[in-house]
């Protein structure tokens, strides 16, 4: 933002405020994304969002939270030890095998084999439904892989407690997930109202997340209400103006149009001709507007010099350039009457590099005495007899948004619309 009004200040150009706001939405680099959590009437979240303080990741439960931190961050807490144990006993012929991470469950008929399959799912692949993971598995009858799961269930896991005043030992993952809820769960996992959302965890997010979020970027690609509000008050904070264009485009600027009047102010015989000149040549640049006041003096001849001798084997040296100035009083004189003019609004310069000067603004005509007033003004004096003009029909002001299904959010300043509502159904 402050960088995009430096140089709007800087160059003293004035760009239409959606062509600004459509060449940020462009690429991910130049904004930000931001979640809210949109409440009902009661206050009460639609879906509530979770935020884990150990990487600032974004979850939609508590639950998805905490399989994220025991499965990234679960060294932190506690410490795995294997402990021999009696191998299963019977015949196996044939495992089951994760077609996706390709890490061997076990056979199906095994006692462990369903809740190892939803664990399994629960904290690696939870964004694609049970019924298609489970799809994914497939029966592997190698002897190595069935060998190297037999060994495998030769031992068993036991979990060590860490960062608490007692060790406590806890012999599967279902405890130590019900240990972590019961002792870390409330300080690392909160509910918030509002989070930001890395770059680098974009692709991290839970799905219906990544939806919104496409959703949302689409819809301002297509047409940037909100990202061009943001702009606005950015830009009108650092000092920038606004105006409209032929009456229809918005453009930001350093100074609104104001017309001079030659007639009533006086001005510089340097500014009479820089106004002259544009009036007598529409759509003209800065670079033609100075070469047309302030031409540069042709190059400045050189004189011949004496040819040197040159060493036999060795080249000539190369001939000295003519000396051409790149300024002038003349134009440093029209440039400052040029910013001036700029700076006051008087004359407007467009993204485009056209310049062209402030138009006088129209003068709303009178009613003649005795002449009913035009359409579209306002009768003055009906309580002294006079007819009250026919009332127009009431034109439909319902805001877009509305009438697309998208919600309100209020925000400081400008209203903005989320489509953060689309996870209440999930």
């Amino acid at each position: 933002m402050a960088s995009l009004a430096k140089q709007i200040r800087l160059s003293c150009r004035a760009y239409p405020l959606f062509e600004v706001a459509s060449l940020v939405v462009q690429k991910p680099d130049r904004y930000d994304v931001l979640l809210r959590v949109m409440k009902d009437r009661e206050g009460k979240p639609q879906q509530p969002l979770f935020v884990c303080s150990l990487d600032d990741t974004i979850w939609l439960s508590e639950a998805d939270a905490v399989r994220h931190v025991l499965t990234q961050h679960f060294d932190t807490f506690y410490a795995t030890e294997k402990l021999a144990t009696d191998a299963p006993k019977g015949t196996y012929t044939f495992v089951a095998q994760c077609g996706i991470s390709g890490e061997v469950l076990g056979p199906p008929n095994y006692h462990g084999y369903q809740d190892k399959l939803r664990r399994l799912h629960a904290e690696r692949f939870n964004r694609m439904p049970f019924d298609v993971y489970k799809a994914r598995v497939r029966i592997v009858k190698d002897e190595a892989v069935v060998k190297k799961w037999l060994e495998d269930q030769s031992f068993r896991a036991e979990y060590t407690a860490l960062n608490v005043p007692e060790a406590i030992k806890l012999s599967s993952r279902e405890e130590v997930e019900q240990h972590f809820k019961e002792t870390h769960a409330a300080n690392l996992i909160r509910s918030v109202d509002s989070a930001p959302v890395r770059r680098e965890h974009l692709g991290r997010l839970p799905g219906p997340l990544q939806a919104v979020i496409r959703v949302s970027i689409d819809r301002e690609r297509r047409f940037p209400i909100r990202t061009a509000t943001a702009l606005s008050q950015a830009f009108a904070n650092a000092g920038l103006h606004f105006f409209k264009r032929d009456k229809t485009i918005v453009h930001v600027s350093v100074a609104r149009p104001h017309h001079l009047d030659l007639a009533t102010q006086v001005v510089s015989d340097g500014v009479k001709k820089i106004l002259a000149h544009i009036t007598a040549n529409p759509k003209t640049t800065r670079r033609q507007l100075i070469d047309a006041l302030a031409p540069l003096p042709e190059a400045a001849v050189v004189p011949v010099a004496p040819p040197v001798p040159v060493a036999e084997g060795s080249e000539p040296a190369p001939a000295p350039a003519p000396s051409v100035p790149t300024s002038t009083p003349e134009r440093e004189s029209v440039l400052s009457d040029l910013h001036w003019l700029l700076h006051q609004g008087h004359v407007i310069e467009l993204a485009s590099g056209s310049i062209e000067i402030a138009q006088k603004p129209s003068s709303r005509p009178e009613p003649a005495a005795g002449q009913a007033p035009a359409e579209g003004q306002r009768r003055q004096g009906t309580r002294g007899g006079g007819e009250r003009p026919p009332r127009q029909p009431r034109q439909d002001r319902t805001p877009w948004s509305r009438k697309h299904g998208l919600l309100p959010v209020t925000n400081p300043g400008y209203p903005a619309y989320s489509a953060l509502p689309q996870l209440a159904g999930i």
